[in-house]
């Protein structure tokens, strides 16, 4: 079907929003292996998809487990990577208008991809679409991913001697590389993995990751103190321009 006029046709949003959660979906085979090759069960692996269902705060959670961590410093890093989706939930309550007896069900599936598959289209209709299908399909192909990665992992045996233990990881930067956009979100970026990486043979594990955290404020900062320096100037020496033609003006009247 198709939306009435000056509206997306119905079939190009399932359409887009289905290769969205196809190909993060398929993600979901390197959390499993990720999870199970860090030591956790299968049933707290599949548990972990079905429950949390965020892929960032997923991979935070086993690699610092599997580094070593305390479950509460697992966990605080899964947290505050989580954070962003109650962002998400705010603009997308508004966006989908959903009736409030759907809204806890809905809220499982607010993360990135739905966010970013309903906030680019243009109207509810679309958006609601988009967030259903985005939301659907990647939730259920996760969650079975998870679950072949997990027993596949198991059957592997030490997913270490196979070099597995590097699929999370790279699946994440693959997931992140696109989004880094502008100057601001590379540097951002860049000063969490410096923060990161340099703190991580002094301080316990788990803990790095949220110290890199404060790489977007830092930025932030940074960003705001060079951008106001040169307004100043400007402003200084636009009024101190002005000022000198209002002296000459005033001298030739006299």
């Amino acid at each position: 079907m198709s939306g009435s006029a000056g509206e997306k046709p119905d079939r190009a949003v399932v359409r887009d929003a289905l290769g969205v959660g196809i190909a993060v979906g398929l993600s979901g085979f390197a959390f499993g292996v990720t999870s199970a090759g860090s030591g956790l069960t299968l049933l707290q692996t599949c548990a972990l998809s079905l429950l949390v269902f965020t892929g960032a705060s997923q991979f935070a959670l086993v690699g610092a487990l599997a580094a070593g961590g305390s479950p509460f410093t697992a966990a605080a890093g899964a947290f505050f990577l989580g954070v962003r989706n109650a962002f998400y939930g705010l603009r997308l309550s508004q966006l989908l208008a959903l009736p409030r007896a759907v809204r806890p069900f809905a809220a499982q599936w607010v993360i990135d991809e739905t966010a970013a598959v309903s906030l680019a289209q243009p109207t509810r209709r679309s958006a609601r679409i988009g967030f259903v299908v985005t939301g659907l399909s990647l939730y259920l192909l996760w969650n079975l991913t998870t679950l072949l990665g997990a027993l596949g992992a198991e059957a592997i045996g030490d997913t270490d001697a196979w070099g597995l233990d590097a699929a999370g990881p790279a699946v994440f930067l693959a997931l992140l590389a696109p989004m880094l956009s502008t100057t601001t979100e590379r540097a951002v970026a860049g000063l969490a993995v410096l923060l990161g990486l340099g703190l991580l043979p002094v301080l316990p594990a788990g803990v790095p990751v949220l110290v890199a955290a404060l790489a977007a404020p830092v930025v932030l900062w940074a960003r705001g103190r060079r951008s106001s320096v040169p307004r100043g100037d400007a402003s200084t020496s636009s009024t101190s321009s002005h000022a000198s033609d209002d002296s000459k003006a005033a001298e030739e009247d006299r």
